[in-house]
């Protein structure tokens, strides 16, 4: 532990020692590795996690190559042959190039020969793993019991993600509109239509698309669990919304009885039920049909790939297309997650990582734990309400016990790359509805074990880390302590805090939505939160442009809870007398530890996009923002007042 000097400490080389770390400690951490890791083309935004996912992906583009000399590969059914052929199918450019849009033909051609009473059932055979136009539904949790699996009624998407690109007048804005319709022009004419046909489809898709947005509920509404809960009697939904005929719906996805569904947004299923009845045939089938082109994507040709990666260019500024070979491994990864998952762990994670981030996140619970005890905030009854949900948090770590069974999907490579995906996806949507009414499997995964990310989920109060982001430089047993709690132990620090966020909350230790707060403390936990949030809207993230403090309010919660329970796990667990390595203490090593983690480069465009759609503050943010509020960082790097970085004691907010 600290007293083994063979434990590797900070990489230097990531550092900027001409910058003074009480003026910008973001650029001090990290101006070393942003310039030894210059943006290419194909990225809009790069940085540590990103070079993790990188490292990732040639690990498994070797796996999935591999095992085309796999015994198994020639024979059909295996996963072997499964994930082997979908990768070639994918690597094949000329044979996509060749069938372009045919595959797709006979399916636009059912809508096409759709009359208006015929609008369900092809609305429901979209909904089952083609594309999701006007609705969405589909199987989960069920918020108040969730020991249950119930069905969710949910908004339908739109093109550009997010609703302010329709609503607000900017020049960024007009800009992504250009470039929408001139996306949608150029697909709809390698499909084969016409200028006059483009136009039409055009209108009628920004006219909808704008008129959803109006309606819709806002990126700050939708991190309310309370406003996402609306439970209804089918006896409701149809009365409340009787232009859409539900029992023909229900068992167009293969449902025969249904007693009640979750609303996720009531506003916009009224305005959807009065809506629907207004669109011509001609209308609803042009909405239909580009939602069949713009899902089929590149697996129609490379043409298709390029009119989105112009379309990108705009969105986020990436400047060139992703490699073929990352694409097919891409898609082959996802459809076959945990088959290739199984493969990734027997490689790349060792038993001995797996024992050492238990003990560790058994130290950030306890961390965690102690710190309940000590908020001054917060009243007896509702800290052992806390300390309850807390002792029956799951820990999920490297890979499920048990792997998700893919025999029922086919890969066939006489067919064509869309139809395999197609049948795969179908396969994923039939999964999904026969999960209705059926006890919530509480093993289930919900991130593929090679995934380079982690998560807490309120409904079941697991935290999950893949062992895909158990990896250096966020995790080496190699590594020293103060480098490993820093990193790993922030970032098990963070997915412990949402469970006490502003959504997670607002769960009970069995996963309900259920009101578990004294009023008081809830009340305080508001005041609290609504000071975090003025900290983070201040900050401008753009010329005119600043963060938004509501909509990441969750993430920033969760980026200091993490950091101050991680910093307590590590003093805790500490067995040696800390020493310093190549001149950096303990604390100083945590903390540049816990920058290097957020160090990247980014683009303009996308930092405007992800003010919108990415409820995640930029990485600088992460950083300089968050540290300003803990009094341990000051004394670590003899922060003091007149520094940028210092922050007055009576300004600092500490949650958690």
């Amino acid at each position: 532990m600290e007293g083994n000097n063979n434990k590797y400490g900070i990489s230097t080389e990531n550092l900027d020692m001409t910058v003074n770390p009480k003026e910008d400690f973001y650029m001090y951490a990290c101006g070393g590795w942003k310039k030894n890791h210059p943006l290419k083309g194909e990225f809009a935004r790069f940085g540590t996690f990103d070079l993790l996912r990188e490292n990732a992906r040639e690990q498994l583009k070797e796996l999935i190559m591999n095992l085309s000399n796999h015994p198994d590969a020639s024979k059909k059914g295996t996963i072997a042959q499964k994930v082997s052929d979908l990768y070639k199918m994918g690597m094949d450019a000329e044979k996509i190039n060749r069938e372009g849009v045919t595959p797709i033909l006979p399916m636009i051609e059912k809508v096409e020969d759709m009359k208006n009473e015929d609008f369900t059932d092809i609305l429901a055979w979209m909904h089952y793993g083609i594309a999701s136009p006007f609705f969405g539904t589909g199987v989960g949790t069920d918020a108040r019991d969730s020991n249950m699996n119930v069905m969710h009624i949910g908004e339908a998407g739109l093109g550009l993600g997010d609703r302010d690109y329709y609503l607000e007048k900017s020049d960024r804005n007009d800009a992504v509109l250009a470039a929408y319709h001139k996306y949608i022009k150029r697909i709809l004419e390698l499909t084969g239509y016409d200028h006059e046909v483009q136009e039409r489809m055009w209108n009628t898709l920004i006219k909808v698309e704008t008129d959803f947005a109006h309606h819709k509920m806002t990126r700050e509404e939708r991190r309310n669990p309370l406003a996402r809960y609306n439970m209804m009697s089918i006896e409701e939904i149809k009365e409340k919304y009787p232009n859409i005929e539900w029992d023909r719906y229900f068992k167009g996805i293969g449902i025969e009885q249904i007693k009640k569904a979750n609303v996720v947004s009531p506003k916009f299923m009224e305005f959807l039920n009065d809506y629907l009845p207004t669109l011509t045939e001609r209308e609803k089938k042009d909405l239909m049909i580009l939602d069949l082109i713009e899902g089929a994507g590149a697996s129609i040709g490379d043409d298709f790939y390029e009119a989105s990666f112009e379309f990108n260019k705009v969105m986020s500024g990436v400047e060139e297309m992703e490699p073929r070979w990352k694409r097919a491994m891409g898609v082959a990864n996802s459809m076959f997650g945990e088959a290739v998952g199984k493969l990734y762990v027997e490689k790349y994670f060792p038993e001995k990582n797996k024992r050492y981030m238990l003990d560790l996140v058994e130290n950030l619970r306890k961390a965690l734990g102690k710190h309940i005890d000590q908020l001054s905030w917060m009243s007896e009854e509702t800290k052992a309400a806390a300390q309850e949900k807390l002792s029956t948090f799951k820990v999920k770590i490297g890979y499920p016990d048990k792997w998700k069974d893919y025999s029922e999907i086919e890969i066939d490579p006489s067919l064509s790359y869309q139809e395999n995906l197609l049948r795969a996806s179908r396969w994923y949507a039939k999964d999904n509805y026969s999960k209705l009414d059926k006890p919530v499997d509480k093993e289930e995964w919900h991130m593929y074990p090679q995934t380079v990310n982690a998560y807490y989920n309120p409904t079941t109060n697991e935290v999950c880390f893949p062992a895909g982001i158990l990896q250096a430089p966020y995790f080496d047993v190699n590594a020293d302590d103060a480098l490993n709690y820093g990193g790993i132990g922030v970032v098990i620090g963070h997915e412990m805090t949402h469970g006490f966020d502003d959504s997670g909350r607002r769960f009970d230790k069995d996963g309900n939505l259920n009101e578990w707060w004294q009023e008081a403390d809830a009340e305080k936990f508001n005041s609290l939160a609504d000071k975090l949030v003025e900290q983070f809207d201040a900050v401008e993230v753009a010329p005119g442009v600043h963060a938004n403090g509501r909509f990441t309010l969750g993430e920033n919660i969760a980026d200091q809870g993490g950091l101050r329970v991680a910093l307590t796990a590590y003093l805790d667990s500490r067995t040696h007398e800390p020493i310093d390595i190549e001149g950096f203490s303990p604390l100083q090593r945590f903390y540049l530890s816990y920058a290097n983690v957020w160090a990247d480069n980014i683009r303009e465009a996308e930092i405007l996009d992800r003010t919108k759609s990415d409820p995640h503050s930029l990485g600088k943010n992460r950083v300089n923002v968050t540290l300003r509020n803990l009094t341990p960082f000051f004394e670590a790097f003899g922060i003091k007042e007149g520094d940028s970085m210092y922050r007055k004691e009576e300004d600092r907010i500490l949650i958690w």
